[in-house]
């Protein structure tokens, strides 16, 4: 066989992501609240892209580049996020003008080349809104928000130094005080080895341990506890409530949680009078006394969709525009600056950022209409939920919702992450309403939603009787009744998962209730 070199011509097919198609598929995963934050960057680093109401920014058509070129590629296709999404299906309900909104083309001109239909002819209807608007762009007097004004609680090690110079007077002994305070978690326990903080400190354990017993005399009271039971005992000492019966007590906190009053009752000597009042004394504790200072506070959940009923039993999909950016491309700008600009570097820079700020002005708009499509698809499937409660919620994939679509299930699972929709009944992650499936007892495709069992069995033991507590075996036996074919040990599992204790816990739990 002779070797020898051989020129052979052959065609295929790939597909390239630019920078910028990357960077619009990673919108998709984008909260409103992250997009916001993504085009406050672009905006520092384009000159031409202004955010809020610019009075001066000319129109631009989002789906061209004013140049003559294509805008680097942001229409090109890949895999896992559709260039165009497809009309909204028309048995959702949803409003003409919305449908409208969602069947535009990219390259369709928009008035001031704002990414805003917030206009109220745009809604007259009640239809699906597309408006995006910039928090706090009504001008630049405005009050900072009340937030800013607020002032943060003391933390607890804050809490602790303030009262130390108090309890501990000696200058070496406060070093070594305020080492344990560093210490401290943030439930008030000092969780390390007082023999290792000795050595750290060039000191004797003997005074690390007399320092320790001051500061465990701060409010609030048990804390610098190393374990529970020394956190509960502080606490007894300073009720003046600290005894033998309670020292043995404390020593059998396993049994405390089991319910066992017998072996409660042998192992502190009292009668079954004494035994409650004790454990009630200890219900009455604090077991983590740190946790009442320095509390963040909860950031409330903001949606990005809100669902709503509409007269004629139509369901409404709108996008939260308060949290949404307001897109502005400065043509005034870009002429006046291209008029001054000589050198070819300085023409390619504004030629770049002009077609930076329509690639963005395109792909938010790509983004908000395939949003409003995924979540009009979920309304028009879930609609039992939303009429009449999670019991009626069925079993969905992203498979089903892209199907219906006519997108890839990789862009559904984008377009559901991180974002969370307002309704009538509350506000639910959109990851909510994909349910594994659990078939009918009867076969067939009768099938139901792993969460509405989950709220069944939740309500099964909410009203059981605390004479006859249901077993899992009950319970198997009444779903299957229901229709519901699921297995003991899926049972177990929905009901561990939910925090919900077995027969025998809920039994000792409800009878100590009904005796207390």
């Amino acid at each position: 066989m002779a070797l020898g070199p051989r020129l052979d011509l052959r065609q295929s097919q790939q597909l390239v992501l630019t920078p910028q198609l990357q960077q619009a598929i990673k919108l998709l995963q984008y909260s409103n609240l992250e997009l916001g934050e993504f085009v406050a960057q672009e905006a520092e680093k384009n000159p031409l892209l202004d955010l809020g109401g610019g009075g001066d920014a000319g129109a631009a058509e989002p789906g061209a580049d004013p140049t003559g070129g294509p805008a680097n590629g942001a229409g090109d296709p890949a895999p896992g996020a559709d260039a165009e999404p497809p009309a909204t299906s028309a048995d959702q309900g949803l409003a003409d003008g919305a449908r409208e909104a969602n069947d535009a083309p990219l390259d369709a001109d928009y008035e001031d080349n704002v990414f805003n239909h917030d206009a109220p002819a745009d809604r007259a209807d009640g239809g699906v809104g597309l408006g995006v608007s910039a928090p706090g762009a009504g001008g630049g007097d405005e009050l900072p928000d009340l937030q800013q004004t607020l002032t943060r609680p003391p933390s607890l090690q804050e809490h602790l130094a303030e009262q130390m110079p108090i309890a501990v007077t000696d200058p070496a002994e406060r070093v070594i005080a305020a080492h344990l305070i560093d210490l401290v978690d943030e439930a008030g326990y000092l969780r390390v080895d007082l023999d290792e903080v000795a050595d750290r400190l060039g000191c004797a354990p003997a005074a690390v341990e007399a320092v320790l017993a001051r500061l465990q005399t701060l409010d609030p009271v048990g804390v610098f506890a190393r374990d529970l039971p020394e956190c509960l005992r502080l606490q007894l000492v300073e009720r003046n409530r600290f005894d033998p019966c309670m020292a043995a007590l404390l020593d059998r906190l396993d049994l405390v949680a089991h319910n066992d009053r017998a072996g409660l009752k042998r192992a502190c000597g009292v009668d079954d009078e004494d035994l409650a009042e004790m454990i009630q004394e200890l219900r009455a504790l604090d077991p983590k006394p740190g946790l009442a200072f320095g509390e963040a506070p909860a950031d409330p959940v903001v949606p990005d969709v809100f669902v709503r009923r509409a007269p004629g039993g139509r369901w409404l999909v709108e996008l939260n525009t308060d949290t949404l950016p307001r897109v502005l491309v400065n043509q005034s700008y870009y002429a006046e600056l291209s008029t001054r600009a000589g050198a070819k570097e300085d023409k390619a820079f504004l030629s770049e950022c002009l077609s930076n700020a329509n690639w963005l002005v395109r792909a938010l708009d790509q983004r908000q209409r395939t949003i409003l499509k995924v979540v009009s698809e979920l309304v028009r499937t879930q609609e039992g939920f939303f009429r009449h409660g999670v019991r009626h919620l069925k079993p969905l994939t992203l498979r089903d919702v892209a199907e219906a679509i006519d997108m890839h299930e990789s862009t559904v699972s984008r377009v559901t992450s991180n974002k969370y929709v307002a309704t009538d009944r509350g506000v639910f992650e959109l990851k909510y309403f994909f349910t594994a499936a659990i078939r009918g007892a009867g076969g067939g495709d009768d099938s139901h939603s792993a969460e509405a069992v989950r709220d069944r069995i939740r309500e099964l033991v909410d009203k059981e009787d605390p004479k006859k507590i249901l077993s899992d075996d009950k319970i198997v036996a009444i779903l299957r009744g229901e229709g519901i074919d699921i297995a003991r040990r899926t049972v177990a599992k929905y009901r561990e998962a939910m925090r919900i204790g077995s027969s025998v816990e809920r039994r000792r739990q409800k009878r100590m209730r009904l005796s207390s």
